[in-house]
């Protein structure tokens, strides 16, 4: 065989090895086996998890055992949907040793007041939950055609300072790099960032802190029974005391 045939040769087999390593990584990254992100406990003491009805039944205390310290549960979304597993799962979760807290997923066609008025009517006003969380992401085609800027910073805005006011708590944004650097950077001060990065430590882009960070959209632990088998994973950014100031 000549040389050039043999390097040829040579150059196939590499690409087709890295192709083949590429996708065994791929398909283990997606059944949640391996993590682009592995925050390490001794830097990030405080774990936590948020869910939704797709986790289905949760036995809270399993999930408690397992270095995770809060949980954030869907209780609703826009004006009108309330997650069904809401209530059970707040009142599993404050059963155990978790610190829990109840979040809102924000429609960009509904108005901010009403939202707040909405999550609420739902959410009892109870000193032992955390900061509520107002989940600010795009949804079905609003990644592609972004809502107006000025209306939508407006009613996230109007919904943010009502429910200051009800519950005494600053509310927390959770935020894609998307969401943040369109609406919320350079402005919204006051509040927590939650920040959603899958791939990398966050590095968002005006340098602002972050408070919560999702690290992985596909962990899985013990202790659900849904139809999604995998579970949102998130560190809060510094010691226990730290938290336990937040949570106050």
């Amino acid at each position: 065989m000549s040389v050039k045939l043999n390097k040829l040769r040579n150059a196939a087999i590499t690409a087709l090895a890295a192709a083949a390593a590429a996708v065994v990584f791929g398909a283990l990254f997606y059944y949640g086996v391996i993590h682009f992100n592995n925050p390490s406990l001794r830097d990030y003491p405080v774990r936590g998890v948020d869910i939704a009805r797709y986790q289905g039944d949760i036995d809270w205390g399993v999930i408690a055992s397992q270095n995770v310290s809060f949980a954030y549960i869907k209780a609703t979304e826009g004006s009108s949907y309330i997650d069904p597993y809401f209530a059970r799962n707040l009142e599993g979760a404050l059963q155990t040793s978790l610190y829990a807290g109840a979040y809102h997923f924000f429609s960009f066609d509904s108005p901010g007041a009403n939202q707040a008025a909405h999550f609420i009517e739902t959410v009892p006003k109870d000193d032992r939950l955390l900061p509520p969380v107002v989940d600010f992401e795009f949804y079905g085609g609003k990644g592609r055609n972004p809502p107006d800027k000025e209306k939508t910073v407006k009613e996230l805005s109007d919904m943010l300072n009502i429910l200051t006011g009800h519950y005494g708590k600053t509310p927390v944004i959770y935020v894609t790099k998307d969401t943040y650097d369109l609406y919320i950077a350079g402005g919204f001060a006051e509040y927590p960032i939650w920040y959603r990065d899958v791939f990398k430590t966050p590095r968002i882009s005006d340098g602002r802190a972050w408070t919560f960070w999702q690290f992985s959209n596909r962990h899985r632990i013990k202790g659900y029974t849904g139809v999604e088998k995998y579970i949102d994973f998130n560190v809060f950014n510094g010691s226990m005391e730290k938290f336990k100031e937040f949570a106050k």
